[in-house]
C-alpha cells in the first residue's frame, strides 16, 4: 500500500488555511503594534507571545477534548470548522480597531509630510531616544526642526553612511505615537481584547487538525504524508506573502497602511479552504478504513476504541525529553527571526521582507519530499542534524548583513534557511510520534505542541528585550546561539527513528520506512 496523496492533500487544506493566518499575522501584528501603538520592541515581543502562552494550555485541552468528541461529522472536523470560521471574523474586527487607532494619530501618520514631522519634532525635541542600533541621542542635538521635516525615507548623508530617517524620524514618530497612545488607551484594549478573541479561535481546531493527518495514515506512511501536509501549510504562507507583496504591506509608504482589504482577502481565502475542506475529506470513513488497514497488517493489536496503550522505556522516556528539548531550541532561534524579521528588514536592511520570506518558504517547498526521502536511507535524527547545521550556518551569515548589503546575499541566506526548516520540520513531528500507540497520537502531538509553544512564548519577548537594549542586530546572533544549543540536545537522542516494520512481507511494498 502507498500514501494516498490525493487524502492527503485534502486533509491538508486544515493546515493551508492555518499557516495562510500565521503568516499575515506575524508580518503584520508586529508592524501595527510598533507604528500604530508605538509599542517598544520587547512590549510588542510580549504581544507577540500571546498565542503561544494560550496554545501551551489550549492546544493539549483541545486535542484531549477532540480525542473524546464522537460526533457524526468526526472527532477533528467541528472543531477545524468553529475555529475558522471564528478567527475569520475576528481578523476582521482587528482591521477596525486597527483603522479606529490610525484616526488617533493621523496628524503625524503621513510619511514625509513636513507639517506632521514638525509636529514630532516640537513633541519629541528633548526627549531622549534610541536609533534601531542602541544608540541615545537627543533629537534637538542632532537636527534642526527644519533639517528634521525635510527628511525623506531615502535621505542619506551619503553612500554607505547612516540613514536619517531609520535613524531619528522612525524612533522620534513612534514614541509621540506611543504617548498618544497612553493618553487615550481604549483603542488599544479593544485591539488586544479582538487580538486574545482571534488567538483562542485560531487555538481551538491547530491540534485536531494536525492530529486528522494520523488519524487517516497508516503508520509506515506518516513521515511522507507529513511532508504533503507540511508542503499545503507553506503553499498557504506563500500565497499570503504574494498577497503582501500586491498589497505592499512591507513598504515604507505604508507603514500605517489600512489592512481591512488585506485581512479581507486572508479571511476570504480561509473560508475557501475551509469549504473544500468540508466538502471533500470523508474524516469518519477513512478514519475507520485506516484503522481497519491498522489491525489487518499488524501496525496496531487493538482499535482505538479499545484503548491499546504502550508505555515508554526508561531510555524511550530520555529520548523523548531531548527531543522536545531540541525542539524547543530550535523554536527558540526560529521564531525570533519569523515575529521580528518584518521589523527588522525595514529598520536595519531598508529591504522588502516579502520577497525574501518567500524565497524561503519557496525553498522550504522544494525541500519537504526530498528530506523524507533522504530521512528514508540515512534516518530521521542524521537528517535532522544536518538541517540544524544549514540554520545555524544561515542565521550566522545573516547577522552580518546591513543596509546597503547586497539583496542576493541575504536571499541565498533565507534559501538556506527554508531548506534547512524543512529538512528539521518534516523528521521531528514523526520522530516524537514514533515512540506512541495509536490511541496516543493526539497526546503526543500535544507533547510536541507544548514544547513548540512554550519556547514561542519566550523569545519574541527575550529578542524583544535584547533588540531594545543591546540594537536590533542582536537578532540573527541570538538565533543563532539557540539553534546551535539544538545541535547538542539532538546528539544526545536514542530513539525515535526508523523501527523494523512489524511485518515485514506484508509491508514491503511500502515506499516509505516506518
Amino acid at each position: 500500500m502507498k500514501l494516498n496523496y490525493k487524502r492527503t492533500i485534502l486533509v491538508g487544506f486544515a493546515f493551508f488555511l492555518i499557516s495562510a493566518f500565521w503568516q499575515a499575522y506575524d508580518a503584520t501584528i508586529p508592524v501595527i503594534l510598533t507604528n500604530k501603538f508605538g509599542m517598544s520592541q520587547t512590549w510588542s515581543g510580549v504581544i507577540m507571545a500571546l498565542d503561544n502562552i494560550l496554545a501551551v494550555f489550549m492546544l493539549p485541552i483541545f486535542g484531549a477534548l477532540s480525542d473524546k468528541c464522537r460526533s457524526r461529522h468526526g472527532r477533528r472536523t467541528p472543531f477545524i470548522t468553529i475555529g475558522t470560521i471564528v478567527a475569520a471574523v475576528m481578523i476582521m474586527c482587528l482591521a477596525f480597531a486597527d483603522n479606529a487607532q490610525f484616526k488617533n494619530i493621523e496628524n503625524v501618520a503621513q510619511i514625509d509630510n513636513p507639517a506632521a514631522l514638525q509636529i514630532v519634532y516640537d513633541a519629541k525635541s528633548d526627549t531622549e531616544l534610541m536609533t534601531p542600533d542602541g544608540t541615545k541621542f537627543i533629537l534637538e542635538d542632532k537636527l534642526t526642526k527644519e533639517e528634521f521635516a525635510a527628511i525623506k525615507s531615502t535621505d542619506k548623508y551619503a553612500e554607505g553612511e547612516e540613514n536619517l530617517y531609520t535613524n531619528y524620524v522612525v524612533p522620534a514618530r513612534q514614541s509621540y505615537i506611543s504617548d498618544v497612545t497612553a493618553k487615550n488607551p481604549a483603542n488599544l484594549f479593544i485591539f488586544i481584547a479582538f487580538l486574545l478573541a482571534v488567538l483562542i479561535a485560531m487555538a481551538i481546531f491547530r491540534s485536531p487538525a494536525v492530529a486528522l493527518m494520523p488519524d487517516v495514515t497508516l503508520k509506515p506512511l506518516r513521515s511522507k504524508a507529513n511532508a504533503v501536509i507540511n508542503l499545503m501549510g507553506t503553499a498557504g504562507g506563500i500565497i499570503v506573502l504574494v498577497l503582501g507583496m500586491v498589497f505592499a504591506t512591507s513598504a515604507v509608504k505604508n507603514s500605517f497602511m489600512n489592512y481591512f482589504t488585506f485581512y479581507g482577502v486572508v479571511a476570504g481565502l480561509m473560508i475557501t479552504a475551509l469549504v473544500i475542506f468540508l466538502l471533500t475529506v470523508r474524516e469518519v470513513k477513512w478514519s475507520k478504513e485506516q484503522q481497519a488497514e491498522s489491525l489487518r497488517l499488524g501496525l496496531e493489536e487493538k482499535t482505538e476504541e479499545e484503548g491499546e496503550k504502550r508505555g515508554l522505556t526508561r531510555g524511550e522516556k530520555m529520548s523523548l525529553v531531548f527531543i522536545l528539548a531540541s525542539i524547543a531550541l530550535w523554536y527558540i532561534g526560529y521564531n525570533a527571526i519569523t515575529s521580528k524579521y518584518s521589523v527588522y528588514a525595514q529598520r536595519v536592511l531598508e529591504m522588502d521582507y516579502n520577497s525574501t520570506l518567500l524565497l524561503a518558504q519557496a525553498a522550504a517547498i522544494v525541500s519537504y519530499l526530498p528530506a523524507g526521502m533522504v530521512a528514508s536511507k540515512i534516518g530521521r535524527k542524521k537528517t535532522i542534524m544536518a538541517g540544524v547545521v544549514m540554520l545555524a550556518c544561515a542565521f550566522l551569515g545573516a547577522s552580518f548583513m546591513r543596509a546597503g548589503s547586497p539583496t542576493l546575499v541575504m536571499n541565498i541566506f533565507f534559501v538556506l534557511a527554508g531548506v534547512a526548516w524543512a529538512t528539521i520540520n518534516v523528521n521531528s513531528f514523526p520522530m516524537v510520534v514514533e515512540m506512541c500507540s495509536g490511541s496516543d497520537v493526539g497526546k503526543y502531538t500535544g507533547f510536541y505542541y507544548t514544547a513548540s509553544m512554550a519556547a514561542q512564548i519566550v523569545t519574541p519577548m527575550l529578542s524583544g528585550l535584547l533588540m531594545d537594549n543591546f540594537g536590533m542586530t542582536t537578532l540573527f546572533p541570538y538565533a543563532t546561539v539557540f539553534v546551535a544549543l539544538a545541535f547538542v540536545t539532538m546528539s544526545l537522542v536514542r530513539h525515535g527513528d526508523s523501527r523494523p516494520a512489524p511485518k515485514k512481507d506484508a509491508l514491503e511494498a511500502l515506499d516509505i520506512e516506518d
